[in-house]
């Protein structure tokens, strides 16, 4: 009864995809990028940018940081891991799905950044940043999912693979 359940989830439009194996690599990829968003985070507010003041303009220019390391960090490993089974029927070379993946973020970045600045007034900087990322990350995996690494096939365009010659 409980696979049959798990069962007619997986066949749900949104939500289907979250009950998936897809969604549990993006969200080990996702951990990867949290641990790489925090570190530097961190290293940039405590050490690199220490010096510069207000606290306010450092944790602006340090969140941005992280957040573009992080963002990379996780294209590279979902192109790779996550939708690698997707790369050789991709619609888009490697420059132009990272400029889709970087776009499809975008709103999860912004959304993230501003939730991030307005909690830090309220409750401790890194745990701002943390609900934030679990907020955005549904969303992202969705867009991502449905567009940037969405197979030719899906698209209704027929892939096929060359015959050796």
């Amino acid at each position: 009864m409980y696979m049959n359940f798990i069962g007619r989830i997986q066949q749900l439009p949104l939500i289907g995809p979250l009950f998936r194996v897809r969604f549990i690599k993006f969200g080990v990829v996702g951990f990867s990028g949290t641990l790489v968003n925090i570190g530097v985070l961190y290293v940039n507010q405590s050490i690199l940018f220490k010096q510069i003041s207000p606290p306010d303009k450092r944790l602006h220019l340090s969140l941005s940081i992280a957040i573009f390391l992080a963002t990379l960090n996780n294209y590279l490993w979902n192109r790779w891991w996550t939708w690698g089974d997707r790369k050789q029927s991709a619609r888009a070379g490697f420059l132009i799905q990272m400029g889709q993946y970087y776009l499809a973020c975008s709103v999860a970045i912004f959304l993230q950044y501003v939730l991030t600045t307005a909690l830090a007034n309220f409750i401790h900087y890194l745990v701002a940043n943390m609900t934030a990322i679990i907020l955005s990350a549904i969303f992202v995996y969705i867009i991502n999912d449905l567009w940037t690494f969405r197979p030719l096939k899906a698209m209704g365009i027929a892939f096929k693979k060359r015959d050796p010659d």
